[in-house]
């Protein structure tokens, strides 16, 4: 017996079938067979299908004598089912990446449930992917296992049969088997989930549900809508003939109610000709499934639409709705209007605050498109409070990231008229992004480009020639932007190099090293572990960073390799700690794996103190290593997509033969880095030590003094500013422990510059030593960084105080 049958009913998909049946083969987890009925389709999914038999046995082809619709194909499908579980995918949608793993993993750790509810994303055919808007419906806090009862909110999500699998032995003795007609999955969903003994959630999209530029068969214009009504039927036969399910009856009515609505009102659903029937249909069905007791409705709206379908007024319905849309209609235009008035009385009041004089005392800041305090802007604003108290300091941000921000700094909302005031009339301007372009920025106003990253792939002029990943990019307002900066930030000479070439203008380059990364060195042995107890690192675990970075040549996020199949082979001596790309909301994962742990520290409000907390870094073309170069301690590159990556975006150099460290091509060769101890060894010593002594050329822990000094009292006296430390003379934070191969790196670093031990990368890379050329690294950390704590010039030895 298998563990999983994947039934694929295929009706005219020819286009879309080879990458759904790829999309299961490619799995991680072996243990399952595809049943793919082809329902007797016109097109060549017969014929697919045939092919992938042919060269995988795993592969059950199934063809119907004539074309029963969707339906009795999955009914086909299950005759000829042998694993323990049902899992349900049409023709044209595919499985995500790791998806069989993760499913069977949350059934094993939960014991087997009658129905396993997983989630899915929607992706169009302009390439974007939404996911389930009620995906927190999916939580795995509380009990792993319960029944409706618990968790009756599971009714509100889509009532589709391909998010879910079913224990085959629960839908034998149940007896259920898919109707034909349209809206199949109603009287096949409803049971499964309020008959089912044990229920269990899985927090991860596993199914990529397919949105066709043109709509799928419900969007057709057609009397078999009048199927919903034997569907429903249906259901309330089942709960006939299950009285002790009878409590449902009321929650089943308001969403039979809710679902005729919206086919009746949906345009183009219905024949005209068939509507006035349509609505008569409905109030029969009120009166047939009508129970004997009603919950209250949810909303006065809803009661009016219930009372009108009971009384049959279908067009007092009808016309109650195209109100309703129609207020809906006026009340967005109205807002517009709103929002347009008000930002043109917000301009006028900005255009006369500029007529004041400027304030020398007041400083503004901002970071990552006002997500928060974070980044270089952030260890500024720390350093000007201790060093140059006399200036006022605020930041823009949103109520959402207000929380981010210290005591007594001043929080200006993106906007209002305290934030166009502040932009009007403050001396210095703060950004490592840019401000709005209907800034104009005045005559005595300092404005400092800290920039976020040093730049890898790609950036400003450079990208023309790349129009696909500058995704319409005005270069003539790029310009404008960078003719308003005074001063631009740079870590290394490479960056250096890059931003007068790609943001040309008449600033002025500060080599001083990233402010953010004074928390680097700063932070003593005793903060390391404060951090690593907070984030719940069990003593002597080797913690790895995996920070991703963001990719330019495919839409919304998406997993780059299977976390959960390299914490198994890393075994429970390791815990990694996953941190997405700030472009996202989502985490990359949510599992933990057996004998091993994942954590999503996507929320975690630092990155300086997830950098503290790592005994390593595993990213891929992510700017977050040149900052954990600093520390010296051991990064990993894995470099699945590296040409796909540089064609679309292009890059200053080649990462895989000027590494940090060990570059893997491939998650077994990742695996292998690890497990072998290589990732930490002699070898990637070596190429650490160039790397830092190519990217980490000003970063010694006094770049915000040394930035303060300079812009903001105006030392400009190159001794009078602190000297940046040669970087042999520099002691960053004390690492947590040792590598997985027991090489104490807290007292056993090998010395930089010492030869290699003979051994290549991981995955056939050449690894040779960095030599010259241009420097690195793609996207910021994270937004949700937040900047070292309390700064003074007086004690520059005294270690960092975490952010909590």
């Amino acid at each position: 017996m298998t563990r999983f049958s994947v039934i694929v009913p295929a009706y005219q998909v020819q286009a879309y079938l080879s990458e759904c049946l790829e999309s299961v083969l490619v799995q991680d987890y072996p243990d399952f067979e595809v049943i793919a009925v082809d329902d007797h389709s016109p097109d060549g999914s017969g014929e697919i299908i045939d092919d992938f038999a042919a060269r995988d046995r795993r592969v059950v082809p199934v063809h119907l004598p004539h074309n029963g619709g969707l339906g009795p194909a999955r009914n086909a499908g299950m005759a000829r089912a042998r694993g323990d579980y049902l899992l349900f995918l049409d023709g044209d949608d595919t499985f995500a990446p790791g998806a069989l793993r993760a499913i069977a993993d949350r059934l094993q750790r939960t014991g087997d449930p009658d129905v396993l509810v997983y989630d899915y994303d929607r992706t169009y055919w302009t390439g974007e992917a939404q996911r389930n808007a009620l995906s927190h419906h999916l939580g795995q806090a509380g009990p792993p296992v319960f029944t409706l009862d618990d968790r009756p909110e599971l009714l509100r999500l889509l009532m589709i049969a391909c998010n879910k699998a079913y224990r085959r032995e629960y839908i034998a003795r149940l007896g259920l088997a898919f109707p034909s007609g349209f809206y199949e999955d109603t009287p096949w969903t409803y049971p499964t989930l309020l008959a089912a003994g044990s229920i269990a959630v899985l927090d991860r999209v596993c199914l990529h549900y397919r949105q066709r530029r043109r709509g799928n068969i419900l969007s057709t214009t057609s009397r078999r809508h009048f199927d919903i009504f034997d569907q429903y039927d249906r259901v309330f036969a089942f709960l006939d003939e299950h009285p002790e399910l009878a409590r449902w009856r009321p929650v089943l009515f308001e969403r039979m109610l809710d679902h005729l609505g919206t086919v009746y009102n949906s345009p183009g659903r219905l024949p005209r000709s068939a509507r006035t029937e349509f609505f008569r249909r409905c109030r029969a069905q009120y009166r047939r499934h009508r129970p004997a007791q009603r919950r209250p409705a949810a909303s006065r709206r809803s009661s009016v639409r219930y009372l009108l379908t009971r009384l049959g007024a279908g067009r007092t319905y009808r016309l109650l709705w195209r109100v309703d849309q129609l207020g809906r209609a006026a009340r967005g235009a109205a807002r517009t209007a709103y929002r347009k008035l008000r930002a043109a009385l917000l301009l006028a009041h900005y255009r006369l605050q500029a007529h004041r004089r400027i304030d020398p005392h007041l400083a503004v800041f901002a970071a990552y498109w006002n997500r928060g305090y974070s980044c270089n802007p952030a260890a500024i604003e720390a350093a000007v409070r201790q060093l140059a108290p006399h200036i006022r300091t605020a930041w823009i941000t949103t109520p959402e990231f207000a929380h981010t921000l210290p005591e007594g700094v001043r929080r200006l909302h993106p906007g209002s008229a305290a934030y166009w005031t502040a932009l009007a009339r403050a001396k210095y301007l703060v950004n490592n992004v840019n401000f709005t372009h209907r800034l104009v920025k005045r005559p005595g106003q300092i404005h400092l480009q800290t920039h976020h990253g040093t730049p890898l792939k790609h950036m400003g002029l450079d990208l023309q020639e790349y129009p696909a990943a500058a995704a319409g990019t005005d270069f003539d307002r790029l310009l404008a932007h960078a003719d308003r900066w005074d001063y631009v930030l740079s870590a290394n000479r490479h960056s250096t190099l890059v931003w007068e070439r790609a943001y040309p203008a008449s600033y002025t380059t500060l080599e001083y090293g990233y402010p953010r990364n004074d928390a680097l060195y700063r932070a003593s042995a005793d903060d390391v572990r404060r951090i690593r107890d907070r984030l719940g690192i069990a003593t002597g675990t080797t913690a790895l960073l995996y920070a991703p970075t963001h990719r330019d040549y495919r839409r919304g996020q998406f997993p780059l390799m299977d976390l959960e199949r390299l914490a198994r082979a890393l075994g429970p001596r390791f815990v990694l700690l996953v941190r997405s790309h700030y472009f996202y909301q989502q985490p990359l994962t949510t599992a933990s794996a057996d004998g091993a742990t994942v954590l999503d520290v996507s929320g975690h409000p630092s990155i300086e103190e997830l950098c503290l907390a790592a005994d390593g870094l595993l990213t891929d073309y992510s700017s977050v290593m040149f900052d954990y170069a600093n520390l010296d301690r051991p990064i990993v590159i894995h470099a699945g997509d590296w040409a796909a990556y540089r064609a679309a975006r292009g890059t200053y150099f080649d990462i895989t033969t000027e590494p940090p460290g060990i570059v893997a091509e491939d998650e077994d060769a990742l695996a292998e880095a690890f497990t072998s101890g290589a990732w930490c060894g002699p070898r990637a010593a070596e190429l650490r030590a160039a790397f830092r002594a190519r990217f980490c050329r000003y970063d010694d822990g006094h770049a915000a003094e040394r930035v303060v000094r300079r812009v903001f009292l105006d030392e400009r006296q190159p001794d009078g500013l602190p000297p940046v430390l040669p970087l042999s003379d520099r002691t960053p934070a004390p690492p947590p422990g040792e590598c997985a191969d027991g090489v104490q790196r807290a007292a056993q670093r090998p010395s930089r510059g010492t030869g290699p031990d003979g051994t290549e990368p991981v995955g056939g890379l050449s690894g040779r030593t960095p030599g010259g050329g241009a420097g690195t690294s793609a996207r910021p950390p994270n937004a949700r960084s937040s900047a070292p704590a309390e700064w003074s010039a007086a004690a520059r030895a005294r270690p960092l105080r975490p952010s909590t």
